[in-house]
C-alpha cells in the first residue's frame, strides 16, 4: 500500500500568495469561493477559510481526490486574532445527498463546494473560501519561504530525519515539513495530535511570512505568483486583500482545537465519530470574532 500524500493546508491562502513568480510550473493549489458566501469585501469582521490537503497522485485531480488534512480557519480582520478548528480526515458525518461516509470524501462526492458545506454543517460555521493544495504545492510553498521552525510537543523518529523531531524547536525542510504535519503513529494520539501538528505548520508559516512581508515588493510579487500559479475564481483585489488578512493575524493569538471524539468502525472502515457538540461548541465560540475564548 502506498503511502497517503497527507498534504497540509496550513495558511493556505497565505502560502500561495509568497510563493515567488516562477517557483511552481504547474498548478498544485486551488481557491475558490463558497457559493453564497461574502468573503473578504463583505464589511464583516471574521472571514473563514478552509484549507484543505488534497491525496490527489500526479496526474489525478486536485479537486477529485479525498481532503486528508483539514483546518477551518478565521481571521479577525479588526484585531489580528484567529481560529484553527481542525478536523479528523476519518470523521464520520452526514455527507448532503450521499449519505454517512468519511468527511475527506466529500471532495470525491462534490469538490470543495461540498466539502466546505460538509464541514460546515459539523462545526456550524460556514467558510468563505477552500483553499486546496497537493503534494508537491506544500513543498513549493515551504521551500518558497526558506523552510520553517515548528515548536513540537512530541519527539518522535522518522527516516527523512535521522536525528528525528525533537520535544520543542525544530528547523525543517520542505519534506521534513510535510512529514511533520503528515506521521501519525509515533503520536500519542495518532490523528488527533497530527492534527495539532498541521495546526503548529500554520503557525510556523505565518511567523515566517510575517518576518519577510515588510520587504518591498513582497505581497506584490506575491500576488502575481498566485496569478501564475494557482487555479482560483478570486480576483487579483480580493486576493491581495485576503493576503493582508493573514498576514495581519498574529501567530501568537493563532489558537487551534482539534476536535476530537471515539474511534470505531463503519462496516469495514475505520473511522472517527466525531464529538458533534463539542465542533458546535468550538464555532460557536469563534463564529463572531475569529476567537476561541474557552477550552477545547
Amino acid at each position: 500500500m502506498r503511502p497517503r500524500t497527507v498534504v497540509l493546508a496550513l495558511v493556505m491562502a497565505l502560502a500561495a500568495l509568497v510563493i515567488p513568480p516562477d517557483t511552481v510550473r504547474h498548478s498544485d493549489a486551488a481557491l475558490v469561493r463558497v457559493l453564497n458566501a461574502e468573503g473578504v469585501d463583505h464589511p464583516g469582521t471574521v472571514v473563514w477559510v478552509l484549507c484543505l490537503g488534497s491525496d490527489a497522485r500526479p496526474g489525478q485531480s486536485l479537486l477529485g481526490e479525498r481532503a486528508d488534512a483539514i483546518q477551518l480557519v478565521g481571521l479577525n480582520l479588526r484585531t489580528g486574532a484567529g481560529t484553527m478548528i481542525g478536523i479528523p480526515r476519518d470523521s464520520y458525518v452526514e455527507i448532503p445527498g450521499h449519505g454517512h461516509d468519511k468527511i475527506n470524501s466529500s471532495m470525491t462526492y462534490g469538490g470543495p463546494q461540498l466539502m466546505a458545506q460538509s464541514v460546515g454543517n459539523l462545526v456550524g460555521v460556514h467558510p468563505d473560501y477552500v483553499f486546496t493544495t497537493g503534494f508537491l504545492g506544500f513543498r513549493a510553498m515551504v521551500r518558497a519561504i526558506g523552510g520553517v521552525t515548528v515548536h513540537s510537543r512530541f519527539a518522535f523518529s522518522d527516516p527523512v530525519r535521522p536525528q528525528g523531531y525533537v520535544k520543542g524547536v525544530n528547523r525543517l525542510n520542505p519534506f521534513q515539513a510535510l512529514i511533520f504535519g503528515r506521521v501519525r503513529h509515533p503520536l500519542p494520539r495518532g490523528d488527533f495530535d497530527r492534527s495539532g501538528n498541521q495546526e503548529e505548520l500554520l503557525r510556523a508559516i505565518l511567523r515566517n511570512v510575517r518576518a519577510h512581508r515588510s520587504k518591498p515588493g513582497f505581497m506584490e510579487r506575491g500576488l502575481l505568483a498566485a496569478v501564475k500559479n494557482m487555479d482560483t475564481d478570486v480576483g487579483p483585489a480580493e486576493l491581495f486583500r485576503l493576503a493582508q488578512a493573514v498576514t495581519d493575524v498574529d501567530p501568537a493569538r493563532l489558537r487551534g482545537c482539534v476536535v476530537t471524539g471515539p474511534t470505531g468502525y463503519a462496516g469495514a472502515a475505520s473511522v472517527v465519530y466525531p464529538d458533534v457538540s463539542m465542533a458546535r461548541r468550538l464555532g460557536n465560540d469563534a463564529r463572531k470574532d475569529g476567537t476561541l475564548d474557552g477550552r477545547c
